[in-house]
């Protein structure tokens, strides 16, 4: 077998690159056996040893165990959310319980545990290093909570809740996938789509070609419940039809309703949590979060929401102002927001954002932007290697070398939407960096922008520059931690920490050298003007009422499931119900400023690692935002502050505590008040 599977025999391929080109999706699963029939052995290996347990006998063949399940899986995950195909989804569904089974086998073992936890007891006997003595606390605080102290009965049961949560997010997955491809708008005529640029005409001509429909225009749905198209589309009825299906995805009551699938998700978290000895699954996630407990994050939410509904409500009050100096006045509805909200920017502040796609042509986004950036900053350099096939022909393949002429790993961009591939952005790596394993980091990042036609220029929104920005700052972190120990690698840290890298490396977006290197306009390559920019920097907190709001509103609708009791839980819920009673409770039950994610397409958290953790995201922005005052006190775009950023931060990867490497960078805690003063909350 090792002959005939690619993936049972280490790649040739520089870094470790998984031999795509060759992979089939009939040798996955023989695969995964093998590698967990080999994870077994290497565990029972370390539990059988009969000597008292010690760090070189315990922690280092634990970080030398599973490489094979580790290399197929990521080379696996990697494909199932980008490239899911009817086969790729059907592996998914039968590897879940299998997985969820071997993780509980390794995390729940306690021969092992016994070990990990006499090492622990003697922590301070021990001539450690800081990343070794982090790994003993780090294993032992992990296997703990994910319950290897609970008796025989217990972890039964606890083995029986996980595989069958594992099944339950997978088939969440799934429907979801359905459910936007099947809610993708189809119009019959232009006239329809009027307000949308050449290029933006262009892809949705493509998709319908795509699927078949020659001659129509496709418009399909983004994971948010907005649409970018909502700000341009002239004819209201293309708005409502375009927002109404967003709404109603996993709701309308078919073979993709998602609404029993979330249901029992949050019946059985509960339960786990309970059995675990927790109040609620949020009180479970959060304890090893850097929170520490949902009475934390509520605090956050609710010191935030009061003064971003009441801005967002005086944003509205513009916008209606608009509407009924029009021939025929109505009352402002959600698809309406965004189209008059660029009336108010244009009226305050002489700015037509969708206008602006000329000056962010993709390829200069990425090369003299986001790349050119890194650059400057940390003195990395970026050659495309054509000769190395990613798992999509769509990817590419990029080098990185360091300052010094040294290799770094290797970067894949997959930029395109497709009907195969999840909805959203995210980074993940295919292979990890550590040196125990004398390895190097191959990170992928994933967006959704819609592909042209053959020929056409691929043309962002500043959304869209934002998000690739976004995405890289992912993969800086998963590029530059340099760890001995792959249980740190990488984006390996907390939930509620692994988003700062990514919000700060926004900031460069408007750098001027950043910005006037990467904004040319696509026909006559003159730079982005002067005074645009500067409206741009004068609106930056314009919208943020709305903005902070549908955040907010999603983050607290992730709360609000989680922190049910067993008990809670298992009362019949209405899926619309609670939401609405959830959003009344803080306050954000405006219907014209509806949640960013409904609970039926909530991916991040009923499939996705951020349950009762979507807070995550405003969470690390108080890091951020802090982070960014830092960099202008200190000049901004220099090599100093990137070798500081890199060397004391991303770096060190999961191996430190996340809030003491933000101290040490730093120099003090991370103060709120630079958060309030961006959002437009500081009042």
């Amino acid at each position: 077998m090792p002959n005939e599977n690619p993936l049972l025999s280490p790649s040739t391929l520089p870094y470790g690159l998984p031999r795509y080109a060759v992979i089939r999706p009939e040798h996955y699963l023989p695969a995964f056996e093998q590698a967990f029939a080999d994870h077994t052995r290497e565990v029972a290996a370390i539990t059988r040893v009969r000597s008292m347990p010690t760090f070189e006998n315990t922690l280092v063949p634990l970080e030398e165990s599973g490489r094979l399940l580790g290399d197929v899986a990521r080379t696996f995950y990697t494909v199932s959310s980008a490239d899911a195909t009817p086969e790729i989804q059907e592996i998914e569904e039968q590897l879940a319980p299998l997985m969820s089974a071997h993780q509980d086998s390794i995390q729940l073992d306690s021969d092992l545990f016994w070990r990990i936890r006499t090492i622990h007891e003697q922590l301070d006997e021990l001539d450690l290093s800081p990343e070794q003595r982090y790994l003993v606390e780090r294993h032992h605080t992990e296997m703990a909570h994910a319950g290897a102290g609970l008796d025989d009965t217990a972890k039964q049961r606890l083995t029986e809740l996980n595989q069958r949560l594992s099944t339950l997010t997978t088939q969440f997955e799934k429907n979801l996938l359905a459910d936007t491809n099947d809610l993708a708008i189809v119009f019959d005529d232009a006239s329809e789509l009027d307000g949308l640029s050449e290029g933006e005409l262009s892809a949705a001509a493509q998709a319908a070609a795509d699927r078949g429909l020659d001659g129509k225009w496709v418009v399909t749905l983004t994971l948010f419940t907005g649409h970018p198209y909502l700000s341009s589309l002239t004819d209201r009825g293309s708005r409502a039809r375009l927002l109404a299906a967003s709404r109603s995805r996993g709701s309308r009551g078919n073979e993709h309703d998602n609404r029993a699938t979330l249901l029992e998700i949050v019946r059985l978290r509960a339960e786990r949590a309970a059995l675990l000895g927790y109040d609620s699954h949020a009180s479970y996630i959060t304890s090893d979060e850097t929170a520490g407990s949902p009475a934390a994050v509520h605090d956050l939410l609710r010191q935030l929401a009061a003064p971003a509904a009441r801005n967002a409500r005086r944003e509205q009050a513009k916008l209606q102002a608009i509407v009924d100096a029009e021939p025929e006045p109505f009352p402002l509805e959600a698809q309406d927001w965004a189209f008059y909200t660029e009336k108010v920017r244009a009226a305050e502040y002489d700015l037509d954002r969708a206008a602006l796609r000329p000056w962010f042509e993709a390829e200069r986004v990425l090369q003299d932007g986001v790349f050119r950036a890194a650059t400057d900053l940390y003195g990395i350099t970026f050659a495309e290697r054509p000769d190395l096939a990613g798992y999509h022909p769509d990817t590419r393949v990029f080098e990185i070398h360091n300052a010094d002429g040294s290799t770094l790993g290797l970067y894949i961009l997959d930029l395109y939407t497709r009907d195969t591939k999840r909805g959203g952005a995210w980074m993940n790596s295919i292979v990890l960096q550590s040196r125990l394993r004398g390895t190097q980091p191959i990170v992928v990042n994933n967006l959704n922008v819609p592909k042209p036609a053959e020929g056409r220029p691929t043309l962002l929104s500043l959304d869209e520059v934002t998000t690739l920005f976004h995405e890289f700052g992912h993969a800086l972190h998963g590029l530059f931690a340099t760890v001995t120990y792959p249980h740190f690698a990488g984006t390996n840290v907390y939930r509620d920490f692994v988003e700062f890298p990514s919000q700060v490396n926004e900031m460069w977006i408007y750098w001027p050298e950043i910005l006037a290197s990467y904004a040319r306009h696509i026909d006559t390559d003159e730079p982005l003007p002067a005074e645009i920019v500067e409206k741009l920097h004068a609106s930056e907190a314009f919208n943020q009422g709305f903005a902070t709001s549908e955040y907010l509103a999603a983050a607290w609708l992730d709360q609000a499931w989680h922190s049910l009791s067993v008990d809670g839980a298992a009362a019949d819920i209405d899926v619309a119900d609670f939401e609405a009673a959830a959003l009344a409770d803080i306050g954000l039950d405006n219907a014209v400023v509806p949640t960013r994610y409904s609970s039926t397409y909530f991916a991040h958290v009923f499939s996705g690692g951020y349950s009762a953790g979507y807070y995550s995201y405003i969470w690390s922005e108080v890091l951020d935002a802090d982070t960014v005052e830092w960099f202008r006190e200190n000049g901004g775009l220099r090599r100093e502050n990137g070798d500081r950023f890199r060397g004391r931060l991303l770096g060190v990867g999961g191996s430190k505590d996340p809030l003491e490497a933000y101290r040490d960078f730093r120099g003090r805690d991370a103060e709120i008040q630079p958060l309030l003063e961006r959002r437009g909350l500081a009042g």
